[in-house]
């Protein structure tokens, strides 16, 4: 088994592939679901498949995340950059974070229209895929609070 891609429910299409586009991803596809809802899979330029679904459903109303869903984590290359990149396309990252200490992943914290929180990862050296298996032979794994 493996993991497809996350579907949010959005409550502007429009809205909400502008913030999606403006950090990076593009997109795959539309699907025409019937009474009006809409489907759109996005991805990444690197990433070989899917990542990300947006569907709207305009008969549910406003979407409300709740208190269930914590966030989406998103590795970047370079933090600083990334944000930069961000700034510039009207999004509003917040600080440079440091949560696993000096020699931990660097992070970043946004929020898409909705309410949706994305974590932007930077991890150290060492860490090119981010979190690995402890079973992972030659690769180092996520200590700290990751």
């Amino acid at each position: 088994m493996k993991t497809l891609f996350v579907s949010y429910r959005v409550t502007d299409l429009d809205r909400s592939l502008g913030f999606y586009t403006a950090l990076g991803y593009t997109e795959l596809g539309r699907v025409e679901a019937g009474d009006g809802a809409r489907l759109v899979i996005l991805k990444f330029p690197d990433e070989p498949a899917a990542s990300l679904e947006l569907v709207h459903r305009p008969g549910y109303g406003p979407v409300d995340v709740g208190s269930g869903f914590d966030h989406l984590a998103i590795q970047v290359e370079r933090l600083t950059t990334t944000l930069e990149t961000l700034t510039e396309a009207g999004l509003r990252p917040g600080p440079v974070q440091q949560p696993g200490g000096p020699h931990g992943p660097k992070t970043s914290w946004l929020t898409d229209p909705d309410g949706y929180r994305i974590e932007l990862v930077e991890w150290p050296s060492g860490h090119p895929d981010g979190i690995t298996s402890p079973a992972t032979p030659g690769v180092p794994r996520a200590t700290g609070p990751y």
